[in-house]
């Protein structure tokens, strides 16, 4: 299976923070999500991708193609949303179409507009600058669609958009790879939104890749434990991922294959998987978001 995106070893030094060894691919075809905390990396890796900042080392392709070479033709083919979408100010909708004809050799008018008017958008009324925040994302997503890219890059894309609104914007994403060749890099917190339609998911946690797995790898490994604390002494440490405690016992996330078989599991989200898995990190390293240990900080996922 051809990668549409590959990172090998790619590492960025800023005054304060750092992004190490980052390696992961996306095959062809399918959606990989990107998630973590707030400040974890997402946007600075997006970004290395999109060459717009550059690494200090390691190696990026996209679309089968290494970014320190011609990198310009290949963009061509990406369709981008960033995190805060930047138009011109006076723009409109319509004008928006006029400028970016002239930009993608392969601008279709048509979907373009059919976007437009799927979004509730005004064509005319309104300029970017009077927009908000979702208005502002649903015209960037529109763009990123409107040019039959093989690849989407999309920095928490649902920012902004009412439930309704998010759940028409995944619909769209997940059609789009249904064609074999496009594919979908997603970064988001809303870990519902990845767990819903993505194939992988990578899991960044202060510039560090600490998870890379096909998401039904995932839910299959990790189940939640519901027991006491004195049984829960009972079983390997190594099983043990993550606990949670609460009036009635405790609530581990364990890795079912080094569990006994006796023992039932629940079924966990990845939401649960990826918040206990930091969590077990955060203990550690002796840094628990500033509340006791047994609890977890959800404002961390905000």
């Amino acid at each position: 299976m051809k990668n549409a995106l590959e990172l090998q070893n790619v590492s960025k030094s800023f005054k304060g923070f750092e992004t190490k060894d980052m390696t992961f691919s996306l095959p062809e075809g399918c959606i990989l999500g990107l998630v973590g905390k707030n400040g974890a990396g997402k946007s600075t890796t997006i970004r290395l991708i999109m060459d717009m900042i550059h690494k200090d080392s390691g190696t990026i392709y996209v679309l089968g193609k290494n970014i320190e070479e011609d990198f310009t033709e290949t963009k061509q083919d990406i369709g981008v949303v960033l995190d805060e979408p930047s138009f011109p100010e006076y723009v409109t909708a319509d004008q928006m179409n006029n400028i970016m004809k002239n930009i993608y050799r392969n601008w279709d008018e048509k979907r373009y507009y059919e976007l437009i008017d799927q979004f509730e958008l005004p064509k005319w009324k309104k300029q970017f600058k009077n927009y908000s925040k979702g208005m502002k994302m649903k015209l960037a997503i529109a763009v990123a669609l409107s040019h039959h890219a093989k690849l989407l890059i999309l920095d928490e894309p649902t920012s902004g958009l009412d439930p309704f609104m998010r759940d028409e914007i995944l619909d769209i994403l997940y059609e789009f790879t249904r064609e074999e060749d496009q594919s979908v890099l997603i970064s988001s917190h809303i870990v519902s939104d990845l767990e819903r339609i993505c194939d992988y998911i990578a899991y960044i946690d202060q510039g560090s890749l600490k998870l890379y797995e096909e998401k039904d790898c995932l839910i299959e490994q990790y189940g939640i434990l519901k027991c006491s604390k004195e049984e829960l002494k009972e079983f390997d440490e190594q099983a043990v991922k993550g606990v949670r405690e609460n009036p009635y016992g405790v609530e581990a996330l364990v890795d079912r294959s080094k569990m006994p078989k006796d023992y039932e599991t629940d079924m966990a989200t990845l939401e649960e998987i990826i918040v206990f898995l930091s969590k077990g990190q955060e203990e550690k390293n002796g840094i628990v978001c500033g509340v006791s240990i047994g609890y977890i900080c959800w404002q961390c996922w905000g």
